[in-house]
């Protein structure tokens, strides 16, 4: 089917109003598909509706992109790998650059993005007649604007040049609409986040039993701070993530952030919702999704994704991994680079050194190098018991803000914008002696030669690389013997389905117009 806006304006309303959705707060058993019209009668109802808005934080298309794997095939850190040149196209022509409008992985992270959008632009279109307690109202409206500003942002990043819709367009009119300077864009979702800041409606800390994955008002500050910080406003990104980092290396008793002690826990799949955690994208193993609609699994496909290519356990001391599809592997170059960094082990899973030892075995795959991205790949004990293809339900949730990134962050905006560089090395430093969990300081300078290893290290294989290349200006060194092109590569093309019959135009580095 054409995935076009005019198609994801009308499947928001549709997929609201079927609520047709689980989330790690609610879980929804739907009955068939309500009306958008007759939907909005009540409180729950505007619930539901909430929770189809959150849950495009965790999409994956039906070609199995993520916003992570595509930064991560593009990224110098990684090779698309799978099981041969044209095994998921859309990865193989961005880790190569030969992507344009109809192959990448445009068509999922625009989709994504906009369906995000439209969701919350529908949920803020009908709250204000829904019966229900106004503080509550409120809140909802809130986390609608945070999590439009969130999709918003990612799009921006991606793509420059997009439309910015703030109401809910009926998807006779969707053709119609403009795109506006990225500057608007910025602008737009740097006051709506001002605004649900001043507002004091989303809670400091929710119960995660109950409501884990739910933006509290630290991963709203992160996530203002991370915008100012590509919007280079250097000293106010450094004061929103102060907000959310506190005093560097201790627990943030506002929020509850404090660095877990052992870097390898962050990859637990049972260890959701940690004190490090300030935003998580939610999976679970129980949704029953199945190979009739990838995108409609709750499952983490990334798990599968990245685990090698039949793998066999041959002593009793090898890991549970389950044999995956060597997707993303880490190249040779990132092996060196973290080989003597305490946290390559968490890091990456050496197969080869496994096979050499007798302790597994496993089957190259393409562009294979033997370095696999162990923080996301599956494990037996992870396996479904819920039902559904097992491959599709893995549980594991992916950080969309951890603390260890905010602090890196921080840094980056003190030392590029003149700030306290005393605070930017002890912020680097609590994430650097983390990684050693020895009780120890090993303190780093506040430079931006270090902090950029250092963001290396610690965020490998989770998507930022890519973005991170992009906004410091060096994507075209490090990244053009992949055949990144200055000029054209940081962004990626808008997807052709969106550019027949609209008046959307294609971006002038792919030979567009504006």
């Amino acid at each position: 089917m054409k995935k076009s806006l005019k198609y994801l304006a009308a499947f928001a309303a549709v997929a609201i109003a079927g609520a047709a959705c689980k989330k790690s707060f609610l879980t929804v058993t739907p009955k068939g598909t309500n009306l958008e019209s007759a939907y909005y009668k009540d409180q729950t109802e505007a619930f539901n509706g909430l929770v189809a808005v959150y849950d495009i934080m965790s999409y994956q298309s039906g070609g199995l992109i993520t916003k992570e794997n595509a930064a991560d095939a593009g990224s110098d850190d990684h090779v698309a790998g799978g099981g041969g040149a044209s095994d998921v196209t859309d990865l193989q022509v961005f880790n190569n650059y030969t992507l344009n409008e109809t192959q990448g992985p445009s068509q999922a992270l625009w989709q994504g993005g906009f369906q995000g959008i439209f969701r919350a632009n529908v949920l803020l279109a009908k709250l204000p007649g829904v019966p229900m307690d106004a503080k509550l109202k409120a809140q909802y409206a809130d986390e609608a604007t945070a999590l439009r500003a969130y999709y918003y942002f990612d799009l921006v990043r991606w793509f420059k040049n997009i439309p910015l819709i703030l109401t809910e367009i009926p998807a006779s009119d969707i053709d119609n609409v403009l795109q506006v300077p990225p500057s608007s864009v910025y602008t737009q979702i740097e006051n709506d986040l001002k605004a649900v800041v001043s507002n004091g409606n989303i809670p400091d800390q929710v119960n995660t039993a109950t409501d884990g994955g739910r933006l509290t008002m630290g991963a709203v500050h992160a996530l203002l701070g991370k915008i100012y910080l590509y919007d280079k406003k250097y000293t106010l990104a450094a004061s929103e993530l102060a907000i959310v980092n506190g005093t560097p290396g201790q627990m943030n008793g506002k929020y509850g952030y404090q660095l877990l002690p052992s870097f390898a826990d962050l990859w637990k799949s049972s260890n959701k919702y940690n004190s490090e955690s300030i935003l998580e994208a939610d999976h679970s193993s129980k949704s029953g999704g199945d190979w009739g609609c990838i995108a409609c699994t709750e499952g983490n496909v990334m798990d599968i994704m990245v685990g090698p290519r039949g793998y066999v356990a041959k002593t009793a001391v090898a890991p549970d991994y389950v044999s995956g599809w060597s997707f993303i592997p880490f190249t040779r170059e990132f092996f060196n680079f973290i080989h003597n960094d305490p946290r390559n082990f968490a890091t990456v899973a050496n197969l080869d050194s496994l096979k050499a030892a007798g302790i597994a075995d496993y089957t190259p795959g393409y562009d294979n190098t033997g370095f696999f991205l162990n923080k996301f790949a599956g494990h037996v004990s992870d396996k479904t018991t819920g039902g559904g293809a097992p491959e599709l339900n893995y549980p594991q949730n992916m950080y969309e803000f951890r603390l260890a990134d905010t602090y890196l962050m921080e840094a980056e905006a003190l030392i590029m914008g003149g700030g306290d560089q005393s605070r930017a090395a002890a912020l680097m430093t609590a994430v650097h002696s983390r990684a050693y969990n020895d009780g120890k300081s090993h303190p780093l300078q506040a430079t931006m030669a270090v902090l950029k290893n250092e963001r290396r290290a610690e965020l490998a294989g989770e998507g930022h690389r890519w973005f991170d290349l992009v906004r410091w200006g060096d994507a075209p060194a490090v990244l053009g013997y992949k055949g990144f092109k200055a000029g054209k590569n940081e962004i990626l093309p808008i997807p052709l389905n969106d550019l027949n019959a609209t008046k959307i135009k294609q971006s002038k580095e792919y030979g567009g117009t504006i």
